[in-house]
């Protein structure tokens, strides 16, 4: 099995690889990997835990140990014998020039970049080149999955995103401002019939367009942004005002992060659509929407330490007000990172079993999952036990 990772080495993307190969190894377990759970067992005939990584970056870094060693030094989120155990394996991982077209300043600080090489390609200069490498990488059983940065939100255009062939008059034509890197990500990797999760909340394959090409390949897709950390606690405790008909009458969410995950989303534009992916589970839960605040800032000094703040103003019995807190506090690449691997795997199962689309079952995954408004935690990984054990 292979992983072509998008955003190669960033801190996710690089604890997957370091993970996984420790695994293999047998220096660590596989606790935090949802498909290691009893319920889904059999699984390793389909997607067994060894693992190639390749993927595409924008950032000038000689391999995936480098970059993660980078990231280790900021963070010391793991033992540092792992990390030189798994060494030669990550330093074998060298990825291929990506895009970050209209990717927003916050890719830009990201990189360092005054100006990206892409923006003197033509769009489909960039869509032959992510394929070639993509190709190259490529077998059947290989998924790709979308751990880059948050893009700013793209204007939604009809003629060019309504329909395969209006994305691809889009290339032809060269109307790079409809276009985004993960949609052409997404179109790279949906031509070369790989599946695809897009771990981020940037619009990847959730455009008409790409849908359509994904049934016409039949490739099985899933996204869109990893439900890690606050959401997942939200989108767990919440269900549980709804079973006691407790009315929730408003939300504040604040989270505050470093690393160069908080960089980026430092941008506004950047973070636009990782707060809309964020904010728009409650109405899902509850049908109705309480009031809600929900700020993301960066906080540098936090480095990967993702922290929220959530307050809860609730009303019960007697339309007595009442009230809820909670903190969570983890290093975002080790909640995230054995999901990347979980996402791929399933895609892999699905792929052998015929599966193509959207792959709704995996929603339990997303904060804001596909073709579906089921958000509640608790159904959602009913629904993938169920998906799994119905078609193993």
């Amino acid at each position: 099995m292979k992983i072509w990772l998008i955003g190669a080495y960033g801190i996710v993307s690089t604890t997957a690889m370091a993970g996984q190969k420790a695994i293999e190894k047998e220096l660590i377990d596989k606790t935090g990997l949802v498909s290691e759970l009893p319920q889904f067992e059999g699984i390793d005939k389909y997607a067994p835990l060894k693992i190639d990584f390749g993927g595409h970056e924008i950032r000038p870094k000689s391999n995936a140990y480098e970059a993660l060693l980078e990231h280790w030094e900021a963070n010391k989120h793991f033992d540092k014998e792992i990390l030189e155990a798994v060494r030669e394996d990550l330093e074998k991982i060298v990825a291929r020039k990506g895009t970050a077209i209209n990717c927003g300043e916050g890719v830009r600080a990201l990189g360092k970049l005054e100006t990206l090489e892409d923006e003197n390609k033509t769009l489909g200069e960039i869509v032959d080149q992510l394929s070639k490498d993509m190709k190259s990488f490529a077998d059947d059983e290989t998924v790709v999955i979308n751990t880059a940065s948050t893009e700013p939100m793209i204007k939604y255009e009809e003629k060019y995103h309504g329909s395969l062939d209006g994305f691809e008059k889009m290339i032809e034509e060269d109307k790079k401002e409809y276009a985004s890197a993960s949609m052409l990500y997404a179109y790279a990797a949906l031509k070369n019939r790989l599946p695809y999760g897009n771990f981020t909340p940037s619009v990847g394959t959730n455009i008409p367009a790409l849908k359509e090409l994904a049934i016409e390949n039949k490739v099985p897709h899933a996204g869109n942004d990893g439900k890690t950390g606050e959401t997942l606690v939200k989108t767990t405790l919440a269900p549980m005002f709804a079973y006691r008909n407790l009315e929730v009458v408003g939300w504040m969410s604040y989270n505050i992060l470093g690393d160069l995950d908080g960089l980026v989303l430092s941008f506004k534009e950047n973070k636009e659509s990782k707060v809309v992916s964020k904010d728009k589970v409650l109405e899902k839960i509850f049908g109705y929407s309480p009031y809600s605040i929900t700020q993301i800032e960066y906080f540098p000094s936090l480095v990967d330490n993702k922290t929220a703040f959530d307050f809860v103003h609730f009303k019960g019995f007697m339309g007595k007000l009442m009230k809820f807190y909670f903190i969570w506090d983890a290093i975002d690449a080790i909640v995230a990172a054995p999901l990347v691997i979980d996402i791929a795997r399933f895609l892999i199962f699905a792929k052998k079993k015929g599966m193509y689309g959207v792959i709704k079952e995996l929603g339990f995954f997303f904060k804001s999952p596909m073709d579906t408004d089921e958000v509640n935690t608790h159904k959602q990984f009913e629904i993938l036990v169920n998906w799994f054990q119905r078609n193993r």
